[in-house]
């Protein structure tokens, strides 16, 4: 337990840093998540016979965040910027469904696995840069970590306290639906307060955001435990001590960031 809390202090220190200076940093430490998380995903599936095109993942992920760059850092229109995303989207399917045709040796999974990895991870993380380009609203980018390392922190307290019923015994022995009770609470909690001191015209949303990214965030915590289940695995890696790797840490982010984004756009945004 010692171990695990001195990880979260080590990686959550720097990951505030890179947030508060947003921009190109924050941009380097999504590419990070992304390549190492993508790296572990495809690593777990290699157990069970997958190989997903790695080259090719990396160079679609690599694309993605040139993109991004130009879009948030130039002069290019946010229209002419949003239809460049979406035919990157395309591509990124049409590359899985074609690998069969560029593999001759292939298992017919090895495609589909590589699409899954750019968008589930790549693209999905990216969303944090899409939050920090929104005008007036780029500090939300911090509700995201609230949401799901708020409820992350309190699920595992309140867990090791009070609980008593397992939740998805089969995907996830040790998490109980006291832990997640206490996960909803802290990740309220925290965005609220946020809420409180940097958007209180907003206040109500950063309540809603925090209740409906503490569900996401525990969906893609399942979701990551359902994928190493499958793969064999218990942990994506052994990068940080007393977590695992990349994708044990993150996993819940993955899902928060583009609820966040969306959320913003439909609900907060004029």
């Amino acid at each position: 337990m010692k171990t695990r809390i001195l990880s979260s202090v080590f990686i959550v220190g720097p990951l505030l840093v890179f947030l508060f200076f947003g921009g190109v940093p924050l941009l380097l430490l999504c590419l990070g998540i992304s390549a190492i998380g993508m790296h572990e995903f495809y690593k777990g599936y290699e157990n069970i016979g997958v190989h997903a095109g790695k080259y090719w993942a990396f160079g679609m992920l690599a694309v993605l965040y040139i993109i991004i760059y130009f879009g948030e850092f130039t002069s290019l229109d946010p229209r002419t910027y949003n239809h460049i995303l979406s035919m990157w989207v395309f591509g990124t399917v049409c590359l899985g469904l074609l690998m069969s045709l560029i593999r001759e040796d292939h298992n017919i999974l090895d495609g589909p696995v590589t699409s899954l990895g750019i968008l589930y991870i790549g693209y999905f993380t990216a969303h944090l840069l899409l939050i920090n380009r929104i005008a007036k609203y780029s500090t939300m980018v911090w509700l995201v970590i609230l949401a799901a390392f708020g409820c992350d922190t309190f699920a595992y307290v309140f867990g090791l306290l009070f609980g008593k019923h397992k939740m998805a015994p089969n995907i996830s022995p040790k998490k109980t639906w006291e832990g997640a009770f206490g996960g909803v609470l802290g990740s309220v909690v925290c965005c609220g307060i946020f809420g409180y001191f940097v958007y209180p015209k907003e206040f109500i949303h950063c309540l809603i955001i925090g209740f409906f990214g503490a569900l996401f965030g525990m969906a893609g915590d399942l979701v990551a435990s359902a994928f190493k289940r499958k793969m064999g695995i218990k942990d994506y890696g052994n990068l940080i001590p007393g977590h695992g790797g990349i994708m044990d840490r993150f996993d819940s982010v993955i899902l928060v960031a583009p609820f966040v984004y969306y959320y913003i756009l439909v609900f907060i945004r004029p």
